[in-house]
């Protein structure tokens, strides 16, 4: 597709019908690569003889993995949408110095965390909770998985990229292309070649570096591409580098901090529980994590129009895109959240076998308590997404920070001395901090949205200009 054709689309397209195109791509890119980890562990919980201790050792490794791609998320999610807004304003060159910028920051941090990551993978897997008989099956996998940090970076950062240019389904092809390979080459490494774990990892890097050299090709030579990869680019404006990774900050914390609460509710749960509860806890946090792609893929889908929008100074179309992303995000979340308050069983039931009462009746019983804040989290998803999509580095930072840091950690820590019973009061803290959060959220837009798109100077004033 043209670059005019392409403009045209983000300019005049019907809204909900544009939201659509981009935001089913995205959803679809999720479920793939959720499908592909089941899949991947499912490989490694059959290798013979140490399955059990294998898929144990991996697993240690996921917190590390989702703080390489955090930083991905930094770069990526902070420099495509100043890249929109840039486009919308027709500004292709700062577009493309952004991009290229972005390319190097991801290059500069491959290096860094590569260099750390294997400095200090010992230490770390240890902190994790790696035990004598897990940790040689953790370092095996680390060890090879780091060669792949820089695919990671590319792949992630990269795509983000193909997605602010209106590529959805190119981008979608990125996490798909990588996620089919990797299943393609987990039983040949693990299984044929009797590798083991490290087989498992070296499917993985190979993966994740084919998909980094899909996106690269695309924006090095694709004729499609609307923005190019160009030498000139590279040197690091650090003016245009703070905007992006400021922007980039929210997505960030988002990411780096998944294991931190995951961490936070496992050892209150035991503490006061023990491992039934525990149990249940894994088994909730996989159905919201599922439960909630769709209303993260018509957030992300709707980025760019409204970066692009707003670039353009096309404040109706602007807020004619937030309003139908709201609602999305809304409609999905309180769809979810029926299933789960009067369903409860019907989502658990992709968990827990049949004959596992004892986890069945606990899980349905909490289930209802855990998700009651999806009937309004669907808004702060999509006003969230917005604050990132407007350049608003500041708000997206604040509200990422408030759900988890300012209130969910502590609120799992402190409510088991006020209320009893204890793993009551714990579950409690997920629906109060995502009220409280998704509360202050909305409020915090309209305040913002109203000086925001009514800006007669447009939103040039607020934005990095890269000279």
């Amino acid at each position: 597709m043209k670059q005019q054709t392409m403009d045209e689309r983000f300019a005049t397209e019907s809204i909900p019908r544009l939201i659509m195109s981009l935001s089913i791509p995205a959803i679809a890119a999720q479920i793939v690569n959720a499908l592909y980890n089941v899949v991947d562990r499912m490989y490694i919980a059959r290798i013979p003889g140490s399955g059990s201790m294998a898929l144990t050792g991996v697993g240690l490794v996921f917190p590390i993995i989702m703080i390489i791609s955090a930083f991905a998320a930094l770069v990526g999610y902070g420099g495509a949408p100043l890249a929109s807004i840039r486009m919308g304003e027709g500004n292709h060159d700062l577009a493309e110095k952004i991009m290229g910028n972005c390319f190097t920051l991801l290059l500069f941090l491959s290096v860094v965390l590569t260099a750390l990551l294997f400095f200090f993978k010992t230490p770390l897997l240890i902190l994790f909770g790696a035990s004598e008989q897990t940790l040689p099956y953790a370092l095996d996998y680390l060890g090879v998985y780091l060669w792949g940090t820089i695919g990671v970076q590319m792949a992630l950062g990269m795509n983000q990229f193909l997605s602010a240019e209106g590529r959805a389904k190119t981008a979608m092809g990125t996490v798909c292309l990588g996620a089919a390979l990797n299943i393609l080459l987990d039983p040949l490494f693990i299984f044929v070649f009797q590798m083991g774990v490290k087989g498992a990892a070296w499917a993985t890097v190979i993966s994740q570096m084919i998909s980094a050299g899909w996106v690269l090709w695309f924006l090095f030579r694709s004729k499609n591409s609307t923005l190019r990869l160009r030498r000139k680019n590279y040197p690091v404006d650090w003016k245009l580098a703070g905007s992006i990774l400021a922007l980039g900050l929210s997505p960030f914390i988002m990411q780096s901090t998944e294991s931190l609460v995951q961490v936070t509710f496992n050892t209150s749960l035991l503490r006061y529980g023990g491992d039934l509860y525990v149990g249940a806890m894994v088994i909730m946090t996989s159905i919201l994590q599922f439960f909630m792609m769709p209303v993260k893929g018509f957030a992300q889908g709707a980025q760019p129009i409204v970066s692009y929008n707003y670039g353009a100074g096309n404040y109706k179309r602007v807020k004619s895109a937030i309003a139908y992303t709201s609602i999305f995000c809304f409609v999905s979340g309180f769809l979810f959240w029926c299933v789960c308050v009067f369903f409860p069983r019907l989502p658990i039931r992709l968990f827990v076998d049949g004959g596992d009462s004892a986890t069945m009746s606990l899980t349905a019983s909490l289930m209802p308590i855990f998700m009651s804040g999806l009937v309004i989290f669907g808004f702060q998803m999509a006003f969230q997404q917005c604050f990132v999509a407007l350049g608003q580095a500041k708000a997206s930072i604040f509200i990422a920070t408030l759900r988890k840091i300012i209130l969910l950690i502590p609120l799992i820590l402190l409510l088991p001395h006020f209320i009893k019973p204890e793993t009551t009061a714990i579950i409690l803290a997920e629906p109060i901090s995502d009220s409280i959060s998704a509360i202050t959220c909305i409020t915090l837009f309209l305040i913002r949205a109203k000086h925001l798109l009514h800006q007669p100077e447009g939103p040039q004033a607020a934005l990095p200009t890269g000279k």
